[in-house]
């Protein structure tokens, strides 16, 4: 007995609709009313109520409660009861502390781990519908409390007939209508705000919801995302290593347009530090091996995840990393993609920035100013100058990568958004190897490019005396 996409899911399902923002009719105006109301009432009942909390002692981070957190509270708290999208709002403000106010942005935090779920008979409904039987023909068992729940799907455990451990990813009922209908009334309200509001304007409130639309729609295809799923794990291994590194086997026969049935795996959140080390696993190469596998997914493959948190990053019971939750993949274009290798070229092996300076020019930035590729490097060179000043060996990736998007800016020129996807990602594994690699250093570890540069860095480790893990 087999769902839909048995053997893997046809052409037309990895299709995405994005629906339009601009459609506001009677259910859009009905929600913005309540959504409205609903904002309203909580944040007038926390401002109300700092005063009390503030001289009750309620602390945020060891200092007392502002009005501003305090507000900031509050719209979180309507978040949560508006339910996915906002929750799902709240989550790339949390994920973008320097475009939000700090404490929107930490309070926000909360929507990262705070999503209630919904009933298990809904879940069992909506896998039957989509494979076609009942849970317990499908099933040997099923678990009716879920194991995790997000803001556009639940996780439940099962075991399929012949025993194998898996999951089951049931998107949340009803979740497509809604998240249209309250996008088309945010981007309403974002261009209501960002008329009325320098900041909205500066923040671009409008763009971020239509990125937000663009995401919604990729990650509502549960198709697309079983498949990059598949792709990014059988590239972790296209050239013969990466034994430490894996993702959960997709399990076609039992996935449909609403759910994704993948292998079960064990283990513990990358950040669980102190669990970690009583494990005794050698958290340095695991993270050098897992930010290994994730370099040559962008540099060499195209597709990326894009949302490598904590909570999608385990360290497994048997001593493998593993990337989880495929919702969210960026790939970015070839020429961006060629720059990253030149840059990532002169950090690890010639120091020579001046290639990456022909490969900005080479995508037509400054032609407008009739610079000179004098200028252009002198350009870049500025914008990188607080990066690379001091010791080469201290060079952080992340910040590399959000100076090459500054240099677009300089120039007029938008980058990639995946770009600013990236180095978000990298930022990510800075803050783990601060914890689990203290003494490592991203940019100059030979490793994680020996098979983006093979003979380069075979010569340079040979210079160096340096033996690269196996």
């Amino acid at each position: 007995m087999v769902g839909p996409y048995a053997g893997g899911p046809p052409a037309a399902a990895l299709l995405v609709e994005v629906p339009s923002l601009e459609k506001f009719g009677t259910d859009e105006v009905l929600r913005a009313l309540f959504v409205g109301l609903v904002l309203t009432a909580h944040v007038v009942w926390g401002v109300l109520a700092w005063p009390v909390r503030r001289i009750g002692g309620r602390r945020i981070d060891g200092h007392k409660l502002t009005l501003a957190d305090a507000a900031s509270i509050a719209v979180v708290n309507a978040f949560i009861v508006l339910g996915p999208t906002f929750v799902k709002l709240g989550q790339l403000m949390a994920s973008s502390s320097g475009v939000f106010p700090k404490p929107l942005a930490d309070a926000c935090l909360r929507c990262l781990d705070e999503v209630p779920p919904f009933p298990a008979a809904e879940a069992r409904a909506l896998i039957e519908a989509d494979l076609g039987a009942p849970v317990s023909a499908l099933f040997r068992e099923f678990d009716d409390t879920p194991l995790s729940a997000a803001s556009v799907a639940q996780v439940h455990a099962c075991t399929l007939p012949d025993g194998r451990r898996a999951i089951i990813k049931v998107q949340r009922p009803g979740i497509r209508r809604r998240m249209r209908t309250d996008l088309s009334t945010a981007y309403l309200g974002a261009r209501i705000l960002e008329r009325a509001f320098e900041f909205f304007r500066i923040a671009n409130a409008t763009a971020i919801i239509r990125d937000l639309n663009q995401a919604t729609a990729c990650e509502l295809n549960s198709a697309l995302e079983a498949n990059r799923q598949m792709l990014l794990r059988e590239n972790m291994w296209a050239f013969g290593d990466n034994a430490l590194v894996t993702a959960p086997e997709v399990y076609w026969d039992y996935c449909g347009p609403r759910v994704i049935c993948m292998e079960r795996l064990s283990g513990v959140p990358l950040d669980q530090f102190d669990k970690l080390a009583d494990a005794g696993h050698d958290t340095t190469l695991l993270i050098r091996s897992g930010v290994k596998a994730w370099l040559e997914s962008i540099t060499m493959h195209g597709p990326f995840h894009g949302d490598v948190h904590a909570g999608n990053l385990w360290v497994l019971d048997e001593g493998r990393i593993a990337l989880l939750d495929f919702g969210i993949v960026g790939e970015l274009p070839e020429v961006w993609r060629q720059i990253l290798r030149d840059m990532f070229y002169a950090t690890a092996i010639d120091g020579n920035f001046a290639t990456v300076a022909q490969g900005i020019r080479g995508l037509g930035f400054a032609t407008g100013a009739e610079a000179t590729d004098a200028e252009v490097g002198a350009q870049l060179q500025l914008v990188l100058a607080p990066v690379l000043a001091g010791d080469l060996a201290k060079l952080k990736l992340s910040e590399l990568i959000m100076s090459l998007i500054e240099v677009g800016r300089m120039w007029g020129i938008a980058s990639p958004e995946e770009l600013v996807l990236f180095g978000k990602q990298l930022g990510y594994f800075e803050r783990y190897a601060t914890v689990l690699a203290p003494d490592w250093v991203i940019g100059t570890d030979l490793y994680l490019f020996r098979n983006i540069f093979p003979e380069a860095v075979e010569r340079r480790a040979a210079e160096l005396g340096v033996t690269l893990p196996a």
